[in-house]
């Protein structure tokens, strides 16, 4: 069965109770069971880490064998050159995501250190960024 990870990081972990305007009430456990009952031909896998090396050490570790990498890096994508360079230097393809717009926010998250390394970016869709996501990497 070929496998997707979904990586969130720094702070993501409060979804569902972290700024409810923002990220929403429901939390990322409970969506990421609906997104596994969507996508039952493949391995859906979650990791999550307010880390950044532990984050790097999670793209080395699957960055070779796993279909597609589904990555919402929270602040780390507009600060973490060593993020981006964690993702030019594998081969399975990563998917930048952001739950909110982040060109509706403040002026800093305008810039990713990541996304040139990215197949893509998908950002402002709310939990739904990450189905999006998915759904490019599956073709």
């Amino acid at each position: 069965m070929k496998k997707i990870l979904v990586i969130n990081g720094p702070n993501l972990n409060l979804i569902g109770i972290r700024e409810p305007k923002v990220y929403g009430r429901l939390k990322f456990e409970e969506y990421f069971n609906e997104l596994k009952s969507k996508f039952q031909d493949f391995e859906l896998e979650f990791y999550q880490s307010n880390v950044e090396g532990e984050l790097i050490d999670k793209l080395h570790q699957v960055g070779f064998d796993y279909e597609g990498i589904v990555f919402n890096a929270g602040a780390y994508a507009h600060t973490s050159v060593a993020i981006g360079d964690a993702i030019a230097a594998i081969e399975s393809p990563v998917i930048e995501v952001h739950i909110s717009n982040v060109y509706a926010r403040e002026e800093y998250r305008h810039v990713s250190m990541m996304a040139k390394n990215c197949k893509g970016v998908i950002s402002g869709f709310g939990l739904n960024s990450y189905e999006l996501a998915i759904r490019a990497i599956i073709g």
